[in-house]
Formats: C-alpha cells, sequence, structure tokens
C-alpha cells in the first residue's frame, strides 16, 4: 500500500525505523511516473547532544526512464519521524518493504 507523504508532516519513526521502503514520485520534467528501489531507513543519532543534532541521512540518486534528469533522493530521519526528499518531483508517496 502506497502511503502519500503529507506535507511538513514526517511519517512516523516508529513504523519506519530499521525498516526498508520504496519511493513513488513523479518527474516534474516529463511526468512519468518513477519507482525507487528499496532504501534503508536511518535511525536517528540517539548520542548527539542535543535533540536537533539527531539527524540522520540516507541519501542516493536514480535516473528518471522518460527524460534521465537524475534525481536526489534523501530520506532524513529525527526524532520528530521521516521525511522524503525528492529533487525535480511532484508529491511523494512511499511503501514499505514486507519483514
Amino acid at each position: 500500500m502506497w502511503i502519500q507523504q503529507q506535507p511538513n508532516s514526517p511519517a512516523p519513526l516508529n513504523d519506519l525505523q530499521g525498516r526498508a521502503v520504496g519511493l513513488k514520485f513523479e518527474c516534474e520534467k516529463c511526468h512519468t511516473e518513477v519507482f525507487t528501489d528499496l532504501m534503508g531507513v536511518p535511525a536517528p543519532n540517539d548520542e548527539a547532544d542535543l535533540p536537533e543534532h539527531a539527524d540522520n541521512h540516507e541519501i542516493e540518486e536514480i535516473k528518471c526512464p522518460g527524460c534521465d534528469i537524475t534525481h536526489s533522493l534523501e530520506i532524513d530521519s529525527t526524532f520528530d519521524g521521516v521525511t522524503f526528499k525528492v529533487s525535480h518531483a511532484k508529491e511523494v508517496s512511499y511503501q514499505v518493504a514486507d519483514k
């Protein structure tokens, strides 16, 4: 089941920490629907000296099959939740891999 990321509302960390997710988005340039391989959701840094320093990131790239533009994919994990950022993309959805 695909879950659309809500603007300004991170996905629940408890549901995603230690899991793998696939992302789905529409390329802004050619409007192709793009699906990523599974990516790991990093845990926030629980050894950080301050909560705002606990951010952890997973960064990858994917080439659009429709127009060959390179999209940057970033998974940001904090104690407040998980945010998915994709360059040159419209709405981003995610799907959690089965255990």
